[in-house]
C-alpha cells in the first residue's frame, strides 16, 4: 500500500508563534509615494467596534454594479497626534543612521510628565545632575547639545536621507480606553526635498496632526496591530491538522510523530502546541469608508459599543475586519502594495442600531 501523502497543515510564514513585544504594532518600512504636496504617512487609532453600511456599487466591472450592496465595517477611533521632534537619517555602509534629532518644548506640548526636560536638556546637563562623567562624542545616540534653534540648522545643514516625526498619542481623550500613558512612535513623510520636509516639520512642533490632514474616503491603507491573544493551544486548533485515529494509542490531538532519530531535535517544521494570538500582523489595502466628526455624522449604536462604549473624537470607518480586540491600539499607513485606481465611495446608510442582541 502506498504511503499517504497530504499538503502540511498550517502556514510556516508567520512564524515563530510567539507574543507580541508590544500591544501596537510597529512599523518598519514606508512606502514611498510620488505626492508633491508634505503629508504624514502614518497615524495611530483605538478599535471601537464594528457596524454595516449600505454603499453605491461603483465598480462598472461588477455583476451588482450601480445598485446598493451591504459591507461590514470597523470604526476606529482617532485622535489627533501631538508632535513632538523631527527626526533626520543619514545613510551609512550599515545602513539609516540617526543623524540629528529636534524636540518640542514639552512644557508646552503637555507631556511634561511623560518626559520630564528631556528634550530641553542638552547631554552634559543630564549628565552632570545624575552625578556622571561627561559621555564622549559620537556613537550611535546622538547628542542633543545647544538650542533647538542651533539643532534644527545642524540638522538641515546635514546630508540626509530621510526626514520622519516622532509622534504620540492621546489616550486622554478617549474614554473608553483605561491606560492613559501616551505612545510615543515615529512616522514617515512624502512629498518634496529634506529641506522642505523640515521646514514643514519645524512649523507643526509642539502642535497636532489630525486623521483628516492625513486621509480621504476612498484611499486605500496597510493596518498593522496585535490579534485577539488566545493562550497556550494545542497542534490541532494552532496548526489545524487532523484527529488521529481512535485506534491511535497515544493521543489524537497531535502530530504522529515529531520526526527521525537520527536528527537528535524536534524539527520546527513540526506541528506542536503553543502560544496562538497575540501576534503582530499587517493587513495590506484596507479601504477608508468615511473620515469624520462625531458632531458632523454620529457612529455610536444605541447602548454603545460592545465592550468599548461611545466614539468622541474624530473617527475612520474601513471596510472589513482589522486584527485585535476592541480597545487595542492599531496603526495606519500609506499601503506600501498600491492597488492603483480606485473607484468612488458612496455611502448612502450607516447603521447606528443596538449591537447588544436585543
Amino acid at each position: 500500500m502506498a504511503d499517504k501523502s497530504r499538503p502540511r497543515r498550517g502556514s510556516m510564514g508567520f512564524s515563530p508563534r510567539k507574543r507580541a513585544l508590544r500591544k501596537f504594532g510597529r512599523i518598519q518600512a514606508w512606502p514611498e509615494t510620488s505626492d508633491s504636496e508634505i503629508r504624514v504617512l502614518g497615524f495611530a487609532g483605538w478599535k471601537a467596534g464594528m457596524t454595516h453600511v449600505l454603499l453605491r456599487d461603483t465598480n462598472s466591472n461588477s455583476t451588482s454594479a450601480g445598485q446598493e450592496v451591504r459591507k461590514a465595517v470597523t470604526v476606529v477611533e482617532s485622535p489627533p497626534m501631538k508632535v513632538l521632534a523631527v527626526r533626520g537619517y543619514r545613510m551609512t555602509p550599515y545602513g539609516m543612521q540617526t543623524a540629528g534629532e529636534v524636540w518640542a518644548d514639552m512644557n508646552e506640548s503637555g507631556l511634561d510628565g511623560l518626559m520630564p526636560r528631556l528634550a530641553n536638556q542638552t547631554r552634559g546637563e543630564r549628565d552632570a545632575e545624575q552625578g556622571r562623567k561627561p559621555a564622549k562624542r559620537g556613537g550611535r545616540i546622538p547628542s542633543r547639545e545647544g538650542s533647538p534653534d542651533e539643532a534644527m540648522d545642524s540638522l538641515k545643514d546635514s546630508d540626509l536621507c530621510e526626514v520622519r516625526l516622532i509622534v504620540a498619542t492621546q489616550p486622554s481623550l478617549v474614554k473608553s480606553v483605561p491606560g492613559k500613558t501616551p505612545e510615543i512612535m515615529e512616522v514617515g513623510l512624502t512629498g518634496g526635498d529634506n529641506s522642505s520636509k523640515i521646514e514643514w516639520a519645524s512649523e507643526r512642533l509642539g502642535g497636532e496632526i489630525t486623521v483628516e490632514d492625513v486621509w480621504q474616503a476612498g484611499q486605500d491603507i496597510d493596518v498593522v496591530g496585535v490579534t485577539k491573544g488566545k493562550g497556550w493551544q494545542g497542534a490541532v486548533k494552532r496548526w489545524g491538522v487532523k484527529l488521529l485515529s481512535h485506534k491511535n494509542s497515544k493521543r489524537r490531538r497531535q502530530a504522529g510523530n515529531l520526526g527521525d532519530f537520527g536528527t537528535g531535535y524536534v524539527r520546527k517544521t513540526v506541528p506542536q502546541a503553543g502560544q496562538v494570538g497575540y501576534h503582530q500582523r499587517t493587513e495590506l489595502n484596507k479601504r477608508i469608508l468615511r473620515v469624520s466628526n462625531p458632531e458632523e455624522s454620529d457612529i455610536t449604536p444605541a447602548g454603545g459599543f460592545l465592550h468599548y462604549g461611545e466614539v468622541t473624537n474624530p473617527y475612520i470607518l474601513i471596510q472589513g475586519s482589522l486584527p485585535g480586540p476592541a480597545k487595542r491600539m492599531l496603526r495606519f499607513r500609506d499601503p506600501i502594495r498600491p492597488r492603483g485606481d480606485l473607484p468612488e465611495v458612496v455611502l448612502t446608510y450607516v447603521s447606528t442600531s443596538s449591537k447588544q442582541g436585543v
